[in-house]
């Protein structure tokens, strides 16, 4: 079995936004998160708590055109980290999956760390935001997080209230990656030899 430090840092500037994200796959679920909009800051920490990552984000972007290219690029930087602590993805179980619900709501997530990027999403959101986050934005985080993270993520959720559904998302896609970075063995899980 490995024992070496499932940790990454990251930094990315650009004339929209500053972000910067540290992750510990071995932590258990603290987070301190600063993105300048509430509900995003909300659902990232149900993330770190519900996976038990560790997670730091420090985000600012311009948010007076609007939220989108800060949570988009979030979703690449935590992508990247995410990519970075797992290193050569030696040992870990490496599919994940989750049924979650809240209150009304069930959410669906199933992912490969596969090292191909891909996001199958079914939801239908009724308001265009919840507070200041807008609800568009959750699939567009997570398609930006599977293409940077090379992984397949697979979601659905059903539900009335557009909180419980995103949140719901947000949380089993957390205990889907919880199961899925699960150290099992000290081999590499691919008949290629490599992810």
């Amino acid at each position: 079995m490995t024992s070496k430090a499932r940790k990454a840092s990251l930094s990315r500037k650009t004339k929209e936004t500053d972000i910067t994200i540290d992750l510990n796959l071995d932590g258990t679920g603290i987070s301190n998160i600063q993105t300048g909009i509430g509900f995003f800051d909300h659902m990232l920490d149900a993330f770190s708590r519900h996976s038990g990552f560790d997670l730091t984000v420090n985000a600012a972007g311009d948010l007076h055109v609007d939220g989108h290219h800060l949570v988009e690029d979030t979703g690449i930087v935590l992508g990247k980290v995410m990519a970075e602590a797992l290193s050569d993805k030696r040992g870990i179980a490496r599919f994940g999956e989750a049924r979650i619900p809240m209150d009304e709501s069930l959410a669906e997530v199933a992912l490969d760390i596969g090292g191909r990027g891909f996001l199958v999403f079914h939801a239908d959101f009724f308001a265009p935001a919840v507070g200041d986050y807008s609800t568009q934005m959750t699939k567009h985080f997570f398609e930006s997080f599977a293409v940077s993270s090379g992984m397949n993520l697979n979601m659905k959720v059903q539900g009335d209230n557009d909180h419980h559904k995103i949140e719901a998302l947000f949380k089993a896609f957390a205990y889907a990656m919880k199961r899925a970075v699960v150290i099992e063995s000290d081999t590499i899980k691919s008949t290629k030899g490599i992810i």
